[in-house]
């Protein structure tokens, strides 16, 4: 089983292991868990770093006078990065 991200294999489970797994996850619907697992996986990862994002910039964009923040996730994050001081990850820790 391979599993891919924009066409490029990131992983990939053997026909063993695959069935290690079935030793646990029933066969008949064991493609749809592992999909599952995954979006789980990372929509949890998503909320995490979103939560993050927004108890550290919530106070910020107040304190800059925003009298209206979004309530939309995605609008949020667009104002975020609009802010001349914004970095991401790589940003901050290149300083």
């Amino acid at each position: 089983m391979k599993i891919s991200l924009d066409q490029e294999e990131i992983f990939y489970l053997s026909e063993v292991q695959k069935k290690v797994m079935q030793d646990d996850i029933l066969s008949d619907i064991f493609e749809e868990d592992i999909k599952r697992r995954l979006e789980y996986i990372l929509t949890h990862k998503y909320e995490h770093c979103f939560k993050k994002m927004k108890d550290e910039w919530e106070p910020k964009l107040k304190q800059r006078g925003l009298k209206s923040i979004p309530l939309d996730n995605e609008e949020f994050a667009e104002l975020v990065f609009s802010q001349s001081d914004y970095k991401n990850r790589k940003q901050r820790e290149s300083q």
